[in-house]
């Protein structure tokens, strides 16, 4: 990979030379180049010469810094080792920047990366606290890989240490000299909670509030269902369909039916009909796919769609007309779905079910819920049978179910965390996740068969050297990791993780395992999903939280047009799926981590009365700087710091998985059962340290 090659380094008048280009056309080859060079599909070098990048030893991919001035690069082809950089080559480079390095082998071994080319910027605005150095301001970034500290430009603004503040980059870093920021706003104090929350959504760039012609759009169109919509869709008002959600949902995406006849269920699957009211190029559709996704953290949502949808005319809310796609599907007695039909079509929701009152018809037969929902009873019933069916049917075929709790913020009334609780999962959740699952299959197989291009919702399995990293863990817990000449199959994983359930080592088993597995993203090319054993798979049934899901709901509409697609139509449609499906698995991420640092914050308010307090818990990951405790009476995670442990001098062992004292030999291992304390909390970074008191 690293291996010498000739360079063909040419100069833009060479470029539009050799390419026949007119003499008129020199401008146009020199911003092509620079577009082509920010995306980095060629490299500029020195003397305004360009290469492409496979002649150069280049690796391109996203810069993770580390507090102490040196990074990594995370290459964007996931087959290449990451990439050490060091301090040096760090100084113009922030934590998230996409960079091309060149690569280089040191003479006495290992390799050495330079960077060739920023080709975009991680970090644009910070937030963080204000101090003084030397009388010059300085910003603390709430993220310490970002910086130890950022100087700012000169401001007109009072500004008091320790307060809050945003800012922006106003330059960037350079071999010779640091960034510097400009005060954007001051916004409080670090101990306020609310600053604590604004501080992550002003991080992460995300706003409650829609662009003004967004606004104008919905003020000036019509969401009316017009009398001559009805007759062109399928009226399924009158059968007792319903929407299920938890108690704080405000968006109904998907209403479920379900009625049997002899051995065979027929299962209907109607979807909110978003791509009716978001029509492609309008600013409202811009600004969903700009989104891509709504945010939901514990104490409010960030919305795709503007409320005026989302909780209005596309929501299915009880006993009201709306417009839905639906999927009906043919099923067996074995679980497996033999026909399948699409269609446009008209609802009316029957009632909005909540999990919890499911369950108490479904488990606790309740008297109050069985009275009050006695038209349905049987219906529920009757989905729970089907339900049961297409999970027997997925378990055989591999499906993964990796049972890791999750924590449920409870809040009070003025949204500050009083517990933190196991979430709740009943029957009334595997309804809708097998239910949701099965029309997503559905819609995936018939757009394929269609031979429509499409936005799969694919997974990768482990790769090999991931399974191999764990092996002499697993083995040392007494199980084998499924390492063979074929890549593992989701039922070789299956199968270890049913080995080791309810026993004491699960959590840790199922923990490590969960860390082999790549993200799922969206993409064109179908390479089906690993985790839930499906050859053939897409997002279909939240249009209003995901746009991919409307991406799908588009090409639907074409295959129930029975719309052929010309050569040039295609191809254009195939290169916007592709940038589509990095957009939005980009803002997945993005949301995904946004949410987890929310809960974060929760978490850290959550103890902020703790201090002092002692727990018990167990280990859930090491690091070399410590290791991780998670409470056992909250799903609050915690620091023991390596610094702290002053009876030897501990190391970690990344390979054994195991920190280790050279002196002595005491071992701290995953799922190991500690005692620790609360001593330090910093809220503002969401951050929990804990000292440790016995270990078991």
């Amino acid at each position: 990979m690293f291996a010498k090659k000739p360079r063909t380094r040419l100069t833009p008048a060479e470029i539009q030379k050799r390419a026949g280009f007119g003499r008129d056309e020199l401008q146009w080859v020199v911003d092509s180049l620079r577009d082509l060079s920010r995306e980095g599909r060629v490299v500029r070098l020195k003397k305004n010469h360009y290469a492409l990048p496979d002649g150069q030893n280049l690796v391109t991919g996203r810069v993770h810094a580390h507090p102490d001035g040196y990074g990594f690069l995370i290459p964007d082809d996931k087959g290449t080792a990451d990439l050490y950089l060091n301090r040096r080559e760090m100084r113009r480079l922030m934590h998230g920047d996409q960079v091309m390095v060149r690569t280089d082998r040191k003479r006495r071994g290992g390799i050495e990366a330079h960077v060739v080319q920023i080709l975009e910027r991680g970090q644009k605005r910070l937030i963080g606290t204000y101090t003084e150095i030397d009388g010059k301001g300085y910003l603390l970034p709430m993220d310490p890989r970002v910086a130890a500290a950022i100087p700012l430009k000169p401001s007109a603004a009072k500004l008091e240490k320790g307060k809050v503040i945003a800012a922006e980059i106003f330059r960037y870093g350079t071999a010779l000299s640091p960034p510097e920021g400009e005060l954007l706003e001051i916004m409080g104090n670090p101990d306020d909670p609310e600053v604590q929350v604004q501080s992550i959504v002003f991080r992460y760039g995300l706003t409650t509030s829609f662009p003004e012609p967004v606004h104008r759009e919905i003020a000036t169109g019509s969401f009316a269902i017009s009398e001559g919509e009805i007759p062109a869709r399928t009226d399924l008002r009158d059968l007792p369909i319903v929407t299920i959600d938890g108690e704080l949902a405000r968006d109904f995406d998907d209403a479920v039916y379900v009625q049997k006849t002899n051995r065979h269920y027929e299962l209907f699957v109607s979807i909110a009909d978003v791509a009716f009211y978001v029509q492609p190029g309008t600013a409202l559709d811009q600004e969903a796919y700009g989104r891509a996704t709504s945010v939901y953290f514990p104490d409010r949502a960030i919305p795709m769609l503007p409320e005026a949808l989302s909780n209005g005319i596309c929501s299915l809310n009880p006993n009201e007309d709306r417009l839905t796609k639906t999927v009906c599907m043919e099923i067996n007695a074995k679980g497996e779905v033999v026909r399948s039909r699409f269609f446009n079509s008209m609802i009316r929701s029957q009632a909005r079910m909540t999990y919890t009152n499911v369950r108490r018809i479904l488990v606790d037969k309740d008297p109050e819920c069985l009275d009050r929902y006695r038209n349905l009873v049987d219906q529920f019933q009757l989905m729970e049978e089907l339900a049961l069916l297409i999970y027997e049917n997925r378990r055989a075929r591999g499906n993964l179910d990796f049972d890791l709790p999750e924590a449920e913020i409870i809040l009070d009334i003025q949204g500050m965390p009083e517990n933190i609780v196991r979430a709740e999962r009943n029957i009334a959740h595997r309804i809708i996740e097998e239910f949701m699952i099965a029309a997503n299959e559905a819609v995936a197989r018939h757009l394929k068969q269609q031979d429509l291009p499409l936005l799969y919702r694919v997974h990768e399995g482990p790769d090999q050297e991931s399974l191999e990293a764990i092996a002499a863990f697993l083995l040392s817990l007494g199980y084998r990791t499924p390492i063979k000449k074929e890549k593992p199959t989701p039922l070789d994983i299956q199968k270890l993780l049913e080995a080791c359930r309810g026993k004491p080592e699960e959590r840790v088993l199922n923990r490590v395992l969960l860390r082999t597995m790549k993200q799922a993203k969206y993409q064109p090319e179908n390479i089906g999903h690993f985790g839930l054993a499906s050859t053939c798979y897409t997002h279909f049934t939240s249009p209003i939280r995901r746009y991919p899901d409307l991406i799908v709901h588009r090409m639907l509409d074409k295959a129930l047009d029975a719309e052929k697609l010309k050569p040039s139509k295609r191809e254009e449609l195939s290169d916007y799926l592709v940038e589509a499906g990095k957009h939005t698995s980009e803002r997945e991420r993005h949301a995904m981590d946004a949410e987890r640092e929310m809960v974060d914050l929760k978490k850290a308010q959550f103890m902020m009365d703790k201090m002092g307090e002692e727990f018990t818990g167990f280990i859930t990951s090491l690091a070399n700087f410590g290791f991780f405790v998670e409470l056992d009476p909250y799903f609050v995670e915690g620091l023991v710091r390596l610094s702290t442990l002053t009876d030897d001098d501990y190391h970690y062992y990344e390979k054994e998985y195991v920190i280790k004292g050279s002196r002595h030999g005491r071992k701290f291992r995953l799922g190991d059962n500690l005692r620790v304390k609360v001593v330090r909390i910093n809220a503002f970074r969401s951050e929990i340290d804990f000292e440790l008191i016995t270990k078991a």
